[in-house]
């Protein structure tokens, strides 16, 4: 295995691959750190979408609130974290729902969804900001506001449409 490229969101390897048949070929890989996927409910039927700019897609996009893993933290301290990161508010309940990898054909890449709920605005103390390369807007949207969203294709992230099912 090489790797090709090492970057600060993720790296890519190249290795050789040999089937049971013998045949071989050579398998580039977007290697990435597991991530968290919040669905925060301000309550039943209300929930926090994000409004940030993806550079990749020269757009901005509706998403729900995820984020990286730390080196060494677990699933539940990332969703805590990335909570008080990117909506300023600190779950009391956090359950993990179910993961699931985002494009298993080119990247390693697991998503673990929570719901987070029971949400109280953070401390003037907390050391958790947004990251540099976040500009996020906040919105409250009803859940159902939030579906019709995804049916008329105004959420077009994948992990977002995907987290609106568990609701």
């Amino acid at each position: 295995m090489a790797i090709v490229f090492s970057g600060r969101v993720f790296s890519i390897d190249v290795e050789k691959v040999k089937l049971g048949d013998g045949r071989e070929f050579q398998a580039e890989t977007v290697r990435h750190p597991p991530a968290v996927v919040l669905l925060p409910l301000i309550d039943e039927s209300h929930i926090v979408l994000i409004r940030q700019f993806r550079h990749s897609i020269g757009r901005e996009l509706w998403e729900v609130p995820a984020g990286s893993l730390e080196p060494g933290e677990s699933a539940e301290s990332a969703a805590a974290r990335e909570c008080e990161e990117e909506i300023a508010l600190v779950p009391k309940s956090i359950e993990r729902l179910r993961s699931i990898w985002s494009a298993p054909g080119f990247c390693d890449e697991e998503l673990i969804f929570f719901r987070v709920s029971d949400l109280r605005p953070r401390g003037p103390d907390s050391p958790h900001k947004p990251d540099v390369d976040e500009d996020i807007g906040i919105r409250i949207f009803t859940i159902q506001e939030a579906k019709a969203m995804a049916d008329r294709g105004e959420i077009v992230d994948l992990k977002t449409v995907y987290a609106l099912t568990l609701l």
